[in-house]
């Protein structure tokens, strides 16, 4: 992992994340818990964990620098340019968290580094 390149952020994710969010959310919700959980991502303050505690926590597979999303988000990470924070939900019953929103940029991020302290809203 190249450690070099410093990752800038957003303070805030971009408005279109979260219609993004609800869009992924509606594969394992119904429409009115989605809505509360979009309302409540929008509500929550930012926090921060570690790349590799939320890949660890979400159960999902590390997309390599190949794919077309992770390669783009690479290159905005190499340009200085802000990432948005990542919208994540804790899902109680099966003990996992979704990454409703930044599943690519967490992936491009883990590329430099997976201690990299990760900017997210978490409900």
């Amino acid at each position: 992992m190249n450690n070099h390149a410093e990752i800038k952020w957003l303070l805030e994710p971009e408005d279109k994340n979260y219609p993004a969010a609800a869009s992924y959310l509606n594969l394992f919700y119904d429409e009115t818990t989605v809505r509360a959980l979009t309302m409540k991502l929008k509500k929550t303050k930012v926090s921060q964990f570690k790349a590799k505690d939320i890949f660890r926590a979400s159960g999902l597979s590390l997309l390599g620098i190949s794919n077309s999303h992770v390669e783009t988000d690479r290159n905005k990470i190499k340009d200085g340019k802000e990432l948005s924070p990542i919208l994540l939900v804790r899902d109680e019953n099966n003990r996992k968290v979704i990454i409703a929103d930044g599943y690519h940029r967490l992936c491009a991020v883990y590329s430099f580094s997976e201690d990299a302290y990760i900017p997210c809203k978490i409900v």
